[in-house]
This record gives C-alpha cells, sequence and structure tokens, in this order.
C-alpha cells in the first residue's frame, strides 16, 4: 500500500462492507442497537488549534490531557498527577478507571475533569465490557471516555463489528465525549483511514493515536493524515511519546487538537522529560 491511501476508495470499500454485514444481521434476526440518548452533547472543542496563538510553554496547559496509566500507580500517585492539573490548568486527567472517583474528588470545582480509558490497553474485551466500564467511569465523574479500537478486527476489515464496537461505548457515554484510540504503531495506513472513518461513523468526537503502551507513539505523519480523513467536526488526540513543548508543538502544527502526556509539567514549564512513559 502507497504512503498516502487512496481515502475516498477506503471509506466506499468500508460503507459496502458494513451495508453488507448489517443487511446480514437484520436478517439473521439480529436486536436493533437502542436508540440515541435525547440529552445534548457534552460541548468540546475539535478543529485544530492555530499554533500562533499559542504564546508560551504555559499556554499548551488547556490542550493537554495529564495522563498516569501506570498499572502500579497507587492513589496517592494519582491525586498528585490531579492536583498538578488543578495547579497548570491541564484539559483533563486521565486515568485507568478504579481511580476515577479519586480524581473526580480532587478536581471538583476546577476547569479539568477526569477522563477514564476502556477497554486499556488492547481493546479486545467484548464490546458490552467496555459498554459497562464506560457507565462506571461516568456514574463515578468520568467527564470523557478514551476507549481502544478493537485492533483485531480493524485487521481483519471486519468494519461492521468495529463500527458497532465504537458504537456500542458511544451509546453508553452519552452525553459525554467518546475519544477512540486507534494504537497507530499496529496499522498500516489504510488501517489508520479505517479506523477514523468508523470512529467518525460511529459517532465519536476524537480519534486518537495511541495507548503509549504499544511498539510506539504519535507520529506527525499520522497526526496529519487523521486530520485529513475527520476534518475539523472530529478531535485528533496525540498521544504517546509527547516530552517536550517542541513535541507538542509539531503535534499542533499537524493538526492535532488535544495531547496526552505524562510529561505534562515538564511540556508546561519548559523542560524535556526522560520517561520512557
Amino acid at each position: 500500500m502507497s504512503e498516502a491511501p487512496d481515502i475516498k476508495r477506503v471509506v466506499e470499500e468500508i460503507a459496502d462492507h458494513v451495508r453488507n454485514s448489517m443487511l446480514g444481521s437484520r436478517a439473521g434476526g439480529e436486536p436493533t442497537p437502542p436508540p440515541a440518548s435525547n440529552e445534548p452533547p457534552r460541548s468540546i472543542g475539535t478543529a485544530r488549534i492555530a499554533p500562533e496563538s499559542i504564546q508560551d510553554n504555559a499556554a499548551l496547559a488547556p490542550y493537554i490531557d495529564h495522563t498516569l496509566l501506570k498499572p502500579e500507580a497507587t492513589r496517592e500517585d494519582v491525586a498528585r498527577v490531579a492536583r498538578e492539573a488543578v495547579e497548570h490548568g491541564f484539559a483533563t486527567v486521565c486515568v485507568n478507571s478504579c481511580h476515577v472517583a479519586t480524581v473526580a474528588d480532587i478536581l471538583a470545582g476546577s476547569k479539568s475533569v477526569p477522563i477514564a480509558v476502556v477497554g486499556f490497553p488492547l481493546g479486545a474485551a467484548l464490546t458490552s465490557a467496555k459498554a459497562f466500564e464506560a457507565r462506571e467511569a461516568i456514574r463515578l465523574g468520568a467527564r470523557e471516555i478514551d476507549m481502544v479500537i478493537n485492533v483485531g478486527a480493524l485487521k481483519a476489515k471486519d468494519y461492521a463489528g468495529v463500527l458497532e464496537d465504537i458504537s456500542g461505548v458511544v451509546e453508553a457515554s452519552r452525553p459525554y465525549p467518546v475519544k477512540v484510540i486507534l494504537e497507530t504503531s499496529l496499522l498500516t495506513q489504510e488501517e489508520k483511514v479505517a479506523g477514523c472513518v468508523l470512529s467518525k461513523a460511529a459517532g465519536a468526537a476524537f480519534v486518537k493515536t495511541s495507548t503509549g503502551f504499544s511498539t510506539g507513539g504519535a507520529t506527525v505523519e499520522d497526526v496529519a493524515l487523521m486530520r485529513r480523513v475527520v476534518g475539523d467536526d472530529v478531535g485528533v488526540k496525540a498521544s504517546g511519546g509527547i516530552r517536550s513543548a517542541e513535541d507538542a508543538l509539531k503535534m499542533i502544527q499537524a493538526g492535532a487538537n488535544r495531547l496526552g502526556a505524562s510529561a505534562s509539567v515538564a511540556i508546561v514549564t519548559g523542560q524535556r522529560s526522560t520517561a520512557k512513559y
């Protein structure tokens, strides 16, 4: 496959696969999905950021999801990260779902909100399990959900299955926004396009590059491709390997309007983190 996939061709191929699969499902008596919620969606910016609007390192803070997803993270570690978010004005704090209540308590009354990851880091859980985790996380205070796409299903071109998986989490999370982690380091260019198209079709608010737990993180090339595919009505989150303000600005210039980082404090204070994650 060439480095610049024919996006229109990939979109048409996905549409055909999904259409045929859905027809087969209806013929086989599969239940119809539940109706969409009537609740208004939570407002969340999705368009590009003008790079010239970033006047200094501290101005990056409102676009950063301050992240702590290490399995060994303690409650004290999570509380420290939440307090850092309040101090520096980060957009969110992104944690595993077991820590959402702790983060929500500390962030109460601030501009930062809690994110829970769902189906993390593999994306291979049942859709029903992902949807349940999303609902429980929201009950505990999460106000954004970052779910991992079913990578194997995407690579197998089970487009209907991927669409249903994302849709299930989107419905379970309403009215709060869902970001879909593609895990771009595992995908071909065509698969990256397909993941973006399916995420947008399923009602996701954002597409996101990486978990930070696989073979690679965000790249300028992937962020630019994702932005070309989704346009400005779906956001692009660059995540994985962003350790300095210079890294962050490169991702914004490529089209990211949200950044996932554990090195957030270093980024906004003009330092460079040497941490592996």
